[in-house]
């Protein structure tokens, strides 16, 4: 039966490249990657970890506190650069603003990697604060986020999981259509 399982789980893996994210329970059911199992697995997403960005202003990527690590807030790069920028409410739907809190996750990556030497020091994913621009009348904040949360589970699976808040503003900093910031547990 176990191997049934993990056939099925492979094979899911296998497809999840060219398919739409998976939702949340999709992400809960997928294995628990260890140690250098995480490179292993944004390599099975089609993930490739940009540099991390450079702070545009008076501030540092993160701050370290004994075994926790506070990571600023970052915003959806583009690959091909620049930044998903738009309203939710207004000039985007909530699937764009889910794709966009995606991009922000893949950028907290980037900079969780460059601050640890690599994904696999990561003990856990602690507080996740997701800020989404968008119109007074928007109330689906939360599934937004959701971009965000549903990748951490997808790459760190339990470790993944995570307290969060998912809120909006009137505005974020150049017009981006989300901000998260994050605490994580780290070795």
């Amino acid at each position: 039966m176990k191997s049934l399982h993990f056939l099925l789980l492979s094979l899911c893996l296998l497809f999840s490249c060219s398919q739409p994210a998976p939702s949340a329970e999709e992400a809960a059911a997928a294995p628990e990657p260890t140690g250098t199992d995480i490179e292993a697995r944004l390599q099975e997403l089609g993930i490739e970890l940009p540099d991390a960005a450079t702070p545009v202003a008076n501030y540092v990527n993160a701050v370290r506190a004994g075994n926790l690590l506070f990571l600023a807030g970052k915003g959806p790069n583009k690959p091909e650069g620049g930044y998903v920028t738009g309203k939710l409410g207004e000039s985007l739907t909530v699937e764009e603003g889910y794709a966009a809190a995606r991009l922000a996750g893949i950028s907290q990556l980037a900079v969780l990697k460059a601050e640890l030497g690599g994904l696999d020091k990561v003990k856990r994913i602690v507080k996740v604060t997701g800020m989404v621009n968008a119109t007074p009348d928007f109330t689906n904040h939360p599934e937004v986020v959701n971009g965000f949360s549903d990748l951490m589970v997808e790459v760190f699976g339990e470790k993944g999981k995570h307290a969060r808040a998912a809120v909006g503003m009137a505005s974020l900093p150049r017009g981006i259509a989300v901000e998260v910031e994050m605490v994580v547990e780290v070795e």
